[in-house]
């Protein structure tokens, strides 16, 4: 006679919960489950939440915490629309990479500019109204703004240099500044500069298209072409600024990481009265020759200690190109030994 086998008991079922949020405007809530509820389904396979649409009601069910951050995220998305911005793919992602836990910007309320209170955190250029997205790039426009000389330190793809540029345009438009003086090192031209055809503008030009390609965002194109003739924006590698002093100007050194440690000091030495001066970089992508250390790294090192110089800093979750960059990023950053 053989033994009757039991099944293993099941394990204990957890609850699960409904939550029901009302949007008054059934338009927006169109736009906020997007074509075929795209939008709700991706928040549905990255939460692990059931969202089903029920007149200008959706009714999320799922287990607690997860449903308190898809909550968030309907929100912070439906106020978006309700702003007059656009709903992208992008702006999805970056909620759901945020989290509900990352609210800290590293400026406390009462720390921050009076342009900002009551408010979100906007850059007005001629062209469009620039907006952080994540609160570390709040926290960064805010800082550019409150101090003389910034930091922005992370991976390719956050908006160190975008919102850099943005901010300079602002500030140059509305008179706080006379100059924009951007720059660069060109590291990948090296001693080959001289081959290349052309006059030494045309040489170097391929190295600071970043820099044009965010101003053409904030000005018109022939506004910026005209301010470059008058030498009122300046885009010139990092050896051209050794022996000027700079007076009055916004000043963005951009790929920073590939100025060495006498670059970086000759740099920070230009800074004149009046002006401003942002330094960003990606630790990550050193071009320079083995042996030489990075100036980025030395200053970072140096004058971290001085309140009046802002460090910012950004990671995978910051990424505000396509969400595919961010997830490149973080697979690179799981595989590389953390740069002290």
């Amino acid at each position: 006679m053989s033994a009757t086998v039991l099944p293993p008991p099941l394990a204990e079922a957890i609850p699960l919960k409904e939550v029901r949020l009302e949007f008054p405007d059934n338009r927006l809530l169109i736009d906020l489950c997007g074509q075929y509820d795209r939008n709700l389904a991706a928040i549905e396979q990255k939460l692990s939440v059931q969202i089903l649409r029920r007149g200008n009601q959706l009714a999320v069910m799922g287990e607690e915490p997860a449903i308190a951050e898809a909550k968030l995220v309907l929100e912070s998305l439906y106020e978006r629309l309700e702003a007059g911005k656009d709903l992208e793919t992008g702006d999805i992602d970056r909620e759901l990479r945020m989290g509900a836990s990352e609210k800290g910007t590293g400026i406390q309320p009462g720390d921050q500019l009076e342009m900002f209170r009551g408010g979100p955190v906007e850059i007005k250029t001629r062209r469009k109204l620039i907006e952080p997205r994540t609160e570390a790039q709040k926290a960064y426009v805010q800082n550019l703004f409150k101090h003389e000389l910034c930091f922005g330190i992370g991976p390719a793809g956050t908006g160190k240099t975008y919102l850099a540029v943005a901010v300079g345009v602002s500030m140059f438009i509305t008179g706080q500044v006379d100059k924009i003086i951007l720059s660069r090192p060109a590291v990948e031209a090296g001693e080959k500069l001289g081959y290349l055809p052309g006059d030494m503008k045309e040489k170097v030009d391929p190295y600071m298209q970043p820099l044009y390609d965010a101003l053409s965002d904030c000005l018109p194109g022939k506004q910026v072409a005209k301010l470059i003739e008058e030498k009122r924006i300046e885009i010139a590698p990092l050896a051209f600024m050794r022996g000027r002093t700079l007076a009055n100007a916004f000043i963005v050194l951009d790929e920073a990481q590939n100025a060495t440690s006498m670059q970086m000091k000759m740099f920070l030495t230009r800074l004149g009265e009046g002006s401003r001066m942002v330094i960003t970089g990606d630790r990550t992508q050193i071009d320079l020759p083995r042996g030489v250390s990075s100036g980025l790294g030395d200053a970072e090192r140096l004058l971290k200690s001085i309140p009046a110089v802002s460090f910012n800093y950004f990671t995978s979750k910051d990424v505000v190109r396509h969400p595919l960059v961010a997830a490149i990023i973080e697979a690179y950053e799981a595989d590389t030994p953390a740069i002290g």
